[in-house]
């Protein structure tokens, strides 16, 4: 995932962004931006910009559309991969903007098991929202994530992707559609693929690993499996894994056999700051105290 942000903000800043987290079929970046017309550009990704602060006026066409719309912090842009963008002007600035991209088709799992229709007749619209309550919730956990690494952020994020894909279906779709997923109550999974995903997590802990790998082992689409293994377990698969990884980071702290740096690594982080910063979170001790206190 690359997005097409270099192309189109060309008179903005990037604060932040995804791009060495290794998150799967996301992309999530943190911008500033100034007034001015941007370029004409046809997406390759599906683009969601979500406001975090301040108030801003964007004047946009595009997909048959012209909106004219008075931002502040919750208002949303959608544009889907493929429709071309005629005109956007960013006539005030925009202090502090997300900007989640996924991948051109992300809907085609989703719509196919969930809504059981084609998903070449699926596409969200060209809009602008003033406020979506779920959509604003997954943007500050991604900020969140960007700013505060816990471990088990490509987990925690490919599932929010997923169930972010679903709503952006069920809510702003072109089509309608039949059925929605929330009238689908979860089946626990069962204790014989729960026991094979476990044994998996177990056995891989100081791997990366996705939820879509936990899904395949299970025989099942990414969103059924994890709404069935929360059902069974009480905890969303990411929660799962981050607890596993840190009685095995305990443990490994405590039997002095690696440095903090190593534990670090097999933890799921990609440095010992960001390791640091989460295990004082949890345990409110850093790890050299904590193997300091245990450690024989």
């Amino acid at each position: 995932m690359f997005g097409h942000s270099l192309d189109k903000y060309v008179n903005s800043t990037m604060h932040q962004t995804s791009n060495a987290l290794g998150w799967s079929n996301i992309l999530a970046e943190r911008w500033s931006h100034a007034p001015g017309e941007l370029p004409r550009l046809v997406p390759r990704e599906t683009e969601v910009a979500i406001q975090l602060s301040g108030q801003t006026l964007v004047d946009r066409a595009g997909g048959g559309r012209r909106e004219h719309t008075h931002g502040h912090r919750g208002t949303i842009w959608l544009c889907p991969a493929g429709i071309e963008e005629e005109y956007i002007n960013v006539v005030d600035p925009m202090a502090d903007c997300l900007h989640l991209f996924l991948p051109g088709q992300p809907f085609a799992e989703t719509v196919q098991r969930e809504f059981d229709i084609d998903p070449a007749r699926a596409g969200l619209r060209y809009q602008a929202v003033d406020h979506d309550p779920f959509v604003t919730m997954v943007a500050e956990q991604i900020v969140c994530e960007l700013s505060n690494e816990s471990g088990v952020g490509r987990l925690f994020v490919e599932s929010l992707s997923v169930a972010l894909s679903a709503h952006l279906l069920k809510n702003y779709s072109e089509l309608g559609l039949p059925r929605r997923l929330e009238d689908k109550a979860a089946k626990p999974l069962d204790s014989r693929r729960l026991s094979r995903v476990v044994d998996f997590i177990d056995g891989h802990l100081d791997q990366d690993f996705t939820v879509a790998d936990l899904a395949v082992i299970a025989c099942m689409s990414v969103g059924h499996f994890t709404r069935s293994f929360r059902a069974a377990t009480g905890r969303a698969p990411h929660a799962f894994v981050a607890e596993r990884r840190l009685v095995l980071a305990k443990r490994r702290l405590r039997g002095e056999c690696c440095s903090i740096e190593e534990v670090a690594l097999s933890a799921g982080f990609s440095s010992l700051a960001n390791f640091s910063k989460a295990f004082r979170r949890s345990t409110g001790l850093s790890p050299s105290q904590f193997r300091a206190r245990t450690g024989r």
